[in-house]
């Protein structure tokens, strides 16, 4: 198992959107399986290669014991109405607050084979599928926050221990 370092909030990587894969070759399936790994411990539900410090677009997941993966990944549809919901993040260590989300989420992309798959989920599957898209656009939930809670936000992580 490799479980790779998350980058922090403050790393350039993080706020650089993530360049499309091509050819998919060892290097590829190595940092899938990199992913894989590092979602696999304890209270992740998604780790974006960004989040790695990989600037390639792909990200896995892990939700309700449901492990996978999406290479190239494009949030195709979601549907509802945005909700607040509970997020945080691996690379904003210890803060959580209210952002908004859709209740459903659908990202198409391929697998190590080329093969085109669909993810689609409500509820934290919707979430992570949409905070883990972001990621590979260049954001952080914090970005999506409301004014009061991004400034509460800022405060806290420039309180930090690890800032």
């Amino acid at each position: 198992m490799t479980e790779r370092q998350i980058r922090l909030f403050g790393d350039p990587v993080l706020k650089t959107p993530s360049e499309p894969i091509g050819d998919i070759d060892d290097g590829i399936r190595g940092l899938i399986d990199d992913l894989v790994d590092s979602v696999k411990l304890p209270g992740r539900a998604g780790v974006a290669a960004s989040q790695i410090g990989v600037n390639l677009r792909a990200f896995s997941y892990n939700i309700d014991g449901n492990v996978g993966y999406v290479i190239n990944p494009v949030l195709v549809e979601v549907s509802g109405e945005p909700e607040p919901v509970d997020e945080g993040c691996l690379s904003v260590p210890g803060l959580w607050f209210p952002t908004p989300r859709y209740p459903f989420a659908r990202v198409r992309g391929i697998d190590v084979d080329g093969n085109e798959l669909e993810v689609s989920g409500e509820g934290l599957m919707a979430q992570a599928l949409q905070h883990e898209t972001d990621h590979l656009d260049g954001m952080l939930y914090l970005d999506r926050l409301e004014k009061e809670h991004r400034r509460e936000a800022m405060k806290q992580v420039r309180e930090s221990d690890w800032f």
